[in-house]
């Protein structure tokens, strides 16, 4: 008769979890670059780190007052680029810009307006296929896309938003020869990590906004 306890772990003092309340939960999620077009015609480009998928949806979760949600309320195409590790400083050169003008009140004081993000992080476009926002040329994977859906969040801060994506590029050292498959050897995605950036290995920087640095 088998008496054992499942369950039953030893207990060790060092290693019981403590009550923490973080100001943010960022807790190690992909960095993406979110290229929209703006009103005028020009283009947006904003740095997120909130961004799923389910299959061939990419769920986003942006600041409801942010140019980019502004622009995907009422022009649907997007481009979700997926930097690499060696983007950091690139991604962090976009952190503080807003493509909104006025600066929204919530970004007063922390960040600044500017009109032309790829030359403000020093990224090339590149024309997309079936969308009219660019590509970031330097991303080993880029998913053209458009908005199925987009709707509040519950606490109305935020806005949440189904894309479904259209077509995927991918810098071929990422891909296994002879197939439609990524490979996870090859591919090391930019990861926002409680405000730094990390690749697959040790930390590279920090973010700006970070209060760990």
């Amino acid at each position: 008769m088998n008496t054992a306890t499942p369950c039953s772990v030893p207990t060790d003092p060092s290693s019981e979890h403590v009550t923490v309340t973080p100001s943010i939960l960022y807790f190690g999620t992909p960095v993406v670059l979110l290229s929209t077009e703006n009103e005028n015609g020009s283009f947006n480009l904003a740095p997120m780190s909130s961004a799923w998928a389910l299959g061939h949806v990419i769920v986003l979760g942006l600041g409801a007052e942010g140019q980019t949600a502004h622009n995907l309320r009422s022009r649907r195409d997007l481009v979700v680029n997926l930097p690499g590790p060696a983007q950091w400083p690139a991604v962090e050169r976009l952190a503080p810009l807003t493509g909104r003008t006025p600066v929204p009140a919530g970004k007063r004081g922390s960040f600044r307006f500017e009109p032309d993000k790829f030359a403000a992080a020093g990224l090339r476009p590149q024309p997309s296929a079936l969308v009219r926002p660019p590509r970031v040329a330097a991303c080993p994977m880029q998913l053209e896309a458009r908005v199925a859906r987009a709707r509040p969040d519950s606490s109305g801060d935020f806005l949440i938003v189904e894309a479904q994506v259209l077509k995927v590029h991918a810098d071929p050292r990422i891909v296994v020869p002879g197939s439609q498959h990524i490979d996870p050897a090859a591919w090391s995605p930019l990861i926002y990590n409680f405000r730094h950036y990390y690749g697959l290995g040790p930390e590279l920087g920090h973010s700006f906004r970070s209060r760990t640095a």
